[in-house]
């Protein structure tokens, strides 16, 4: 019996030509780390580009920070919204392992998944990058590549393998699961690994 070999059906979900060029060829393996802020002042303290984290706020920062280095995560680059909660948390994070951030008025509100791609887009092929942000941008960004329904917690993480145009969830971690792997890095002879 002859079985011919078929090829998988095009499902129109992927861009191609130089869209699918924009972003990445599927097999590459791109990720976006996406970090809320920590918990910040209340509405209405001051204005809201002004808000400044709070002690809970600095500590979920710092141990997303050290969790980050724990599991020995390298970044092309580490963006962060201008508002001031948001660049204190990838201030403090990045300077867990001595990285630089660059601020990105498009992380300040409306980032789209589109402009988070875009911003891959702009790294090797193989790049991880950090983007420190705020709600419902975040969620809806990983959503919109996924099809994956979240709500990211303050200080909390999502991981996100980048396929074309679309994406894979990978991770989603609570500010209380990033804190247990910075705790259990100092006790841990060996570098923790997240694949």
């Amino acid at each position: 019996m002859n079985i011919a070999r078929r090829s998988r059906p095009k499902t129109g979900a992927l861009p191609t030509g130089p869209a699918l060029d924009r972003y990445g060829s599927v097999d590459m393996a791109r990720q976006l780390w996406l970090l809320r802020h920590g918990d910040a002042e209340p509405h209405g303290a001051r204005p809201d580009f002004d808000r400044h984290l709070t002690d809970r706020g600095r500590d979920e920062a710092a141990a997303a920070g050290h969790a980050l280095r724990a599991l020995e995560v390298e970044f092309a680059s580490v963006l962060t919204s201008p508002k001031l909660r948001a660049a204190e948390t990838a201030h403090l994070a990045a300077g867990a392992w001595g990285g630089t951030v660059q601020e990105r008025q498009l992380l300040a509100s409306g980032l789209t998944a589109p402009d988070a791609l875009d911003l891959l887009a702009e790294e090797d092929a193989d790049a991880r990058i950090l983007l420190v942000g705020h709600e419902p941008d975040l969620s809806r960004t990983v959503g919109d590549l996924t099809g994956a329904r979240i709500d990211l917690k303050k200080g909390g993480l999502a991981v996100v393998r980048a396929h074309g145009a679309s994406g894979e969830l990978m991770r989603l971690l609570r500010p209380s699961d990033l804190k247990l792997i910075a705790g259990e890095a100092r006790f841990s002879e060996r570098p923790l690994r997240l694949r």
